[in-house]
């Protein structure tokens, strides 16, 4: 029982669960998209759709002949993530961190397991607002988390002491 209390307090367990949540909601999803969407979309509410599409490129369709290398990138960029995630200095960018992490690995598994050659998969993408490009979970995540992200940093960065120190007088 100590071990898992242990774990959970670590700075890296947090983080690590809400990727994982990230992940699983993302891959179900799609999993969900593939199945449902494949004899057509399915119109909800005022311009919201929801309609199958594959993304071999870029964010938003944009570079599709680039596969492999923004394969290349999305694991350099997790590798970055989950160095943030662990060394986050609050719990808010932790939070932010897992969130992102969560969805650059939920679009990295599409890349890497929807097609025969590594790297080469596309992103499943199925909402659709007919008025912005269509997206996925994932893709939601990492706008989310992003800008999470940026108002943990700049909130702890207003935390600290404005003259550098670590807040201690030295008697």
């Amino acid at each position: 029982m100590t071990a898992i209390r242990r774990a959970a307090s670590s700075p890296a367990a947090f983080p690590a669960a809400v990727a994982a949540a990230v992940i699983a909601c993302d891959q179900i999803t799609k999993q969900w998209a593939l199945w449902a969407l494949d004899s057509g979309p399915i119109d909800l509410v005022w311009t919201l759709r929801l309609r199958l599409t594959f993304n071999s490129g870029m964010a938003f369709g944009a570079g599709s002949g680039v596969g492999p290398l923004i394969g290349i990138a999305a694991l350099a960029v997790v590798v970055i993530l989950v160095r943030h995630a662990v060394q986050g200095e609050s719990r808010r960018a932790r939070l932010a961190s897992g969130i992102l992490l969560g969805g650059a690995v939920g679009n990295l598994i599409d890349r890497l397991a929807r097609d025969e050659a590594w790297l080469r998969g596309s992103v499943v993408d199925f909402i659709d607002l007919q008025w912005f490009p269509v997206f996925n979970v994932a893709d939601m995540a990492i706008n989310i988390g992003a800008v999470l992200l940026v108002i943990a940093m700049w909130l702890d960065s207003r935390q600290q002491p404005a003259d550098g120190s670590d807040g201690v007088d030295a008697a």
